[in-house]
């Protein structure tokens, strides 16, 4: 049950969603970080929303 529960976790979703999606919208859009590749990127944007969703308990940022 523990390994449905990680899978499932915001981390995962921003490790292995989000990351890939906004590194292939900076390709699309042709916008890149001098030097860096875009899945880096993508790598450190998605795990950063991700590792702050799991804090937060919850994508929705304001809360009431």
């Amino acid at each position: 049950m523990k390994i449905i529960s990680y899978l499932f976790s915001p981390l995962a979703f921003g490790l292995g969603f989000l990351s890939p999606l906004i590194a292939q919208v900076l390709t699309v859009l042709n916008i890149s970080v001098a030097g860096v590749d875009n899945i880096f990127v993508g790598l450190a944007l998605g795990i950063t929303l991700g590792l702050i969703a799991q804090l937060r308990g919850s994508w929705i940022w304001i809360k009431p």
